[in-house]
């Protein structure tokens, strides 16, 4: 498997866990605060450079719920980003 699809594995593993917060009520709402910070640095790692870090900021501010933002699959949207829509290798 290529660094392309792996990324695109935990990408959407990623999303599914910032995902599981809506599964609990009130307490997805506390895991959030864990998560958001967690998911802002994964999501930096994962793609670095300038993409990584104003997708970090996005991803911190979407999964601590900002505008009703929470729902939004923000690693995978990431992925779409870079390997269709800019079509890197």
């Amino acid at each position: 498997m290529t660094k392309k699809y792996k990324l695109l594995f935990w990408g959407i593993l990623f999303d599914g866990i910032g995902m599981l917060s809506f599964a609990i009520p009130f307490l997805g709402e506390f895991s959030d605060v864990v998560w958001a910070p967690l998911s802002a640095f994964l999501i930096y790692k994962m793609y670095g450079g300038i993409l990584g870090k104003g997708m970090g900021i996005i991803s911190f501010v979407e999964e601590i719920g900002v505008f009703g933002t929470d729902f939004l699959p923000t690693f995978t949207l990431t992925w779409v980003y870079k390997y269709l829509i800019k079509k890197e290798n």
